[in-house]
């Protein structure tokens, strides 16, 4: 297709973003075999997480103490799915997910430390968003949620599970950040081909509406 049939077209264009950002999650998804031990054989909880604290040491100048961010743009960490956690580290080490900060750390972990954060920052306590301060803008933010059934994978009360991220109280800034990536096809990692489908259809009020909404659930 040349850029002026996708110009014209532009579902056919979505289309192929979708596909190539599909075949750039298989092609992840099949260098994760590697790890599946990581994300579904997991360490004594426990003893995992009483590790994984030692090694978050160094997440938190940027992650926030007990994984709460304070710093804009960096997601929090604390309450998000075990699953989750260890495939976005497998993801960053392999460079299939981009990030010039994360990238470099993430290459210099071993899967027991993947294993170990997982465990540590999926138990601690989530963050709650903080008052709401645009009450309309989270009513349309819900509205466009159940539109686009967020719930179907994020689960009613948007905490995630498994290998699908919590929303609820994450960074308002950062989820913007991440559905603006999701919608021009530059973020990879799992789910991606159902978030591009969602995202790329998105409008700027939509996300920012959304972003709201979940950053403020408690």
């Amino acid at each position: 297709m040349d850029s002026g049939s996708a110009l014209a077209h532009p579902g056919m264009a979505n289309s192929a973003m979708v596909q190539q950002m599909r075949k750039q999650l298989m092609r992840s998804a099949t260098l994760g075999l590697a790890f599946m031990g990581i994300a579904f054989n997991p360490a004594r909880a426990a003893d995992a997480a009483a590790a994984g604290k030692t090694k978050a040491e160094i997440c938190a100048g940027c992650h926030g103490e007990n994984g709460i961010s304070q710093t804009e743009n960096i997601p929090s960490l604390a309450g998000q799915p075990d699953q989750f956690l260890q495939w976005q580290l497998v993801f960053l080490r392999a460079g299939s997910r981009k990030s010039e900060q994360m990238q470099p750390i993430a290459e210099e972990i071993s899967n027991e430390d993947i294993r170990n954060l997982g465990a540590y920052f999926s138990q601690l306590a989530p963050p709650k968003g903080p008052p709401d301060n645009d009450p309309n803008l989270s009513k349309k933010g819900a509205e466009a949620a159940r539109g686009r059934g967020c719930a179907r994978c994020h689960t009613d009360s948007y905490a995630g599970t498994k290998a699908v991220a919590r929303l609820a109280g994450q960074r308002e800034e950062y989820l913007v950040k991440a559905l603006h990536e999701y919608k021009a096809g530059l973020r990879v990692g799992g789910g991606v081909a159902a978030m591009a489908d969602i995202a790329y259809s998105l409008s700027e009020e939509e996300i920012t509406a959304l972003a709201h909404y979940m950053a403020h659930l408690q």
